[in-house]
């Protein structure tokens, strides 16, 4: 009898192990799960927005107020008087003897053409002009003798006189041979070499004087009433450090039916700075009146290509996109994001 309960007892020891253990493991998952905490039942978890706002931080109300925004007008530098120099006859271009950018002062011969069938006319010219001479010179020789009619005289010195104008007018195509600057200036624009063949009116080159020079700016029809003739403006120009003083001189009466635009022209004062023509030329005008919120420059943060700013809601200081406007001095337009009567930060605070 003992050796059977000791054989019982033997059995349930070797039984009670495994399910020991698997109890115990039943008792781990629902611990790991959470079986025995406290749940809390559905429903919305309040989560603040942006962060704290920092002890002491500085803060700025928005206000809008009417302003007008600079608006600027963009236009190009062009000479004032060029002069187009072109061939008055044709022939062939024998020398060219400056090049673009050169500088030239007046009377400077430019370039020369062939002349070698003027002077063949102009041999043959003053050869008539001689014989009409001589001829004219008997022949009043011999009315003043009574031995010719007035009718002979006439005859002679009408030839005589044509003889001259013939003359007079092949000098002047010879002249025509040498292409002279008309002014002290600059060479741009030039259009042939030497060698080339040149027809009556086909350009060879421009000069201009580069101490006169105007800025031609397209303005919208809307911007006119900004410009009056012999306003004084300050005009930008690209490779000029400062600005260059501009008075309004014309007013295209045309308007452009394309642009809805037109030309105003403004003489600059030089002074004896010199400008290429075709310079990027910039003028800004007062804008329309409209109602705008300004604030600090460097209240704006920008993050690549958005722009934000720090609004104060509630002791909270929130992330807010903009989008700005054009700036003037230390403030900034706000176009949209911000209304009148906002919280702001002048100074943002790092955000965690």
């Amino acid at each position: 009898m003992k050796a059977m309960n000791e054989k019982f007892t033997g059995l349930v020891k070797l039984a009670w192990r495994p399910v020991a253990g698997l109890i115990g493991l039943v008792v781990l998952v629902l611990w790991s799960s959470g079986a025995w905490d406290t749940k809390t039942g559905p429903g919305k978890v309040e989560s603040l927005p942006g962060v704290p706002l920092p002890e002491g931080a500085t803060t700025l109300v928005a206000k809008a107020s009417l302003t007008a925004s600079p608006i600027e007008v963009v236009g190009s530098v062009v000479p004032e008087a060029p002069v187009n120099l072109s061939a008055r006859l044709p022939a062939t271009i024998q020398s060219m003897r400056v090049a673009a950018g050169d500088g030239v002062t007046n009377g400077q011969v430019l370039a020369t053409l062939d002349d070698r069938d003027i002077r063949e006319q102009l041999a043959a010219v003053e050869s008539q002009f001689r014989q009409a001479e001589t001829e004219y010179n008997r022949t009043l020789g011999l009315f003043q003798k009574g031995a010719a009619t007035d009718q002979m005289r006439v005859a002679a010195l009408s030839g005589f006189e044509s003889a001259r104008a013939r003359l007079q007018q092949v000098r002047v195509m010879l002249s025509y041979a040498l292409v002279v600057s008309p002014m002290d200036g600059l060479v741009t624009d030039r259009r042939m070499q030497a060698g080339d063949l040149a027809g009556p009116g086909q350009l060879l080159m421009t000069v201009y004087d580069p101490l006169r020079m105007r800025v031609e700016i397209p303005v919208p029809v809307r911007l006119l009433p900004r410009f009056a003739l012999g306003q004084a403006l300050d005009v930008s120009l690209d490779g000029v450090a400062g600005t260059v003083r501009g008075t309004v001189r014309e007013i295209v009466a045309e308007v452009d039916p394309l642009s809805r635009t037109r030309k105003v022209k403004l003489q600059l004062d030089m002074g004896a700075a010199r400008i290429l023509p075709g310079t990027y030329a910039r003028v800004v005008v007062e804008g329309d009146s409209h109602p705008a919120v300004r604030v600090p420059a460097a209240a704006i943060v920008r993050i690549g290509q958005q722009e934000f700013i720090q609004v104060v809601s509630e002791g909270r200081v929130i992330r807010r996109v903009v989008r700005t406007g054009v700036a003037q001095g230390d403030q900034v337009e706000v176009l949209s994001g911000l209304a009148d009567g906002d919280v702001i930060l002048p100074e943002p605070v790092k955000e965690d």
